[in-house]
């Protein structure tokens, strides 16, 4: 019913996030940098997981006639009963959806830091023995 809101709110608040992360780095000298991808650039794709994702959602949700262009937007708000199970879902499926989305990108950060470092460590190496 609306559990595309507990994502798209995360999204919300990463892409805020992100605008103030990537205004920090900004104004910061990169020097030595040139392989290491930026956390506003790892951020972005948390961002594009989470707003792809409630997109895809959303428009689920309107295609199955449960969010309406008219007030209260959703049909589970008209009846107390539905706006419990509406919570319900909210609480449950959509919090699991947005955990386990960062769950993936964080693994997927954990995974590009591992192989940034071994590039590294291989072109120290090779310097070496030159």
């Amino acid at each position: 019913m609306a559990c595309f809101i507990v994502p798209a709110t995360e999204a919300v608040v990463t892409t805020v996030i992100q605008k103030v992360v990537k205004k920090k780095e900004g104004s910061k000298d990169s020097k030595g940098s040139e392989n290491k991808l930026r956390f506003s650039e790892k951020l972005k794709w948390l961002n594009g997981m989470l707003w792809g994702g409630s997109g895809l959602l959303a428009f689920e949700h309107v295609w199955h006639g449960e969010v309406t262009p008219f007030f209260p937007f959703l049909t589970a708000a008209n009846d107390p009963a539905d706006t419990a199970e509406m919570l319900h879902e909210m609480a449950t499926s959509g919090s699991a959806m947005a955990v386990l989305v960062t769950a993936v990108w964080a693994g997927a950060v954990i995974v590009t830091n591992k192989i940034a470092a071994s590039q590294k460590n291989d072109k120290k190496k090779a310097g070496a023995t030159v």
